[in-house]
């Protein structure tokens, strides 16, 4: 999708892989990627009207909570700012790039398959209950979902975007921990999302911390 960019490819485009032997996360995780789960792709082109880029990584959240939610036996929810974990286990991961004017929202969903042995609990619609779930089909319905949201992003700002994320998100309160990109580490709790969809964090002395980008460990 980034040298299609390149290539000027359309606001609204998608790709999906089979499988991957390059995939990666954040924090330049490797992303394992066997046939039978979600890989995919979309573009947006940002409009000089439209919201901060970044806010987009909420616009996605809210479509993937969306579509794998229903699917589940147990209670989805999204770790800020785009993860979704079913009962703290994470089902689906997505990444944000950005190449001039345009950014790439990469999605990965654990439909057949999760791995296993990692430092973190992961999930898959399989094993939540989902047996009948194909990538195909669900990329059709989450191309849906987030045109949907997508256009309330364009059309009427942040804020209705916030209050869903808000809505199915960690609960005000939730404790955590988080690991900035500098490798230092702040504790608190999860208070709210300021207007430009950073994470507020409460600190044990009272005191507020906005974060704009780090690893988020719930504790």
């Amino acid at each position: 999708m980034l040298a299609l960019v390149e290539q000027g490819a359309p606001d609204g485009s998608w790709l999906r892989a089979g499988r991957q032997t390059g995939g990666r996360g954040r924090m330049g995780r490797v992303w394992e990627s066997p046939t039978g789960n979600l890989y995919c792709s979309t573009l947006v082109r940002i409009g000089a009207a439209d919201p901060l880029p970044h806010t987009l990584a909420l616009v996605a959240a809210n479509a993937v909570h969306a579509l794998v939610a229903p699917l589940c036996a147990g209670q989805a929810r999204i770790k800020w700012p785009n993860d979704v974990l079913v009962d703290g286990a994470k089902i689906a991961g997505i990444l944000l790039e950005r190449v001039g004017d345009a950014i790439v929202i990469g999605i990965g969903i654990n439909i057949t398959d999760h791995p296993i042995g990692l430092d973190r609990p992961v999930t898959s619609l399989a094993a939540q209950g989902a047996n009948d779930a194909e990538a195909g089909a669900l990329l059709e319905r989450l191309a849906q979902i987030f045109g949907h949201w997508l256009a309330i992003w364009r059309a009427q700002g942040l804020d209705p975007v916030r209050a869903h994320w808000l809505l199915n998100a960690h609960p005000t309160g939730t404790p955590m921990r988080v690991v900035q990109p500098d490798g230092t580490v702040v504790e608190g709790a999860f208070d709210t999302l300021d207007r430009q969809g950073m994470l507020i964090l409460r600190l044990a002395n009272g005191e507020s911390r906005a974060i704009h980008a780090g690893d988020i460990i719930l504790t």
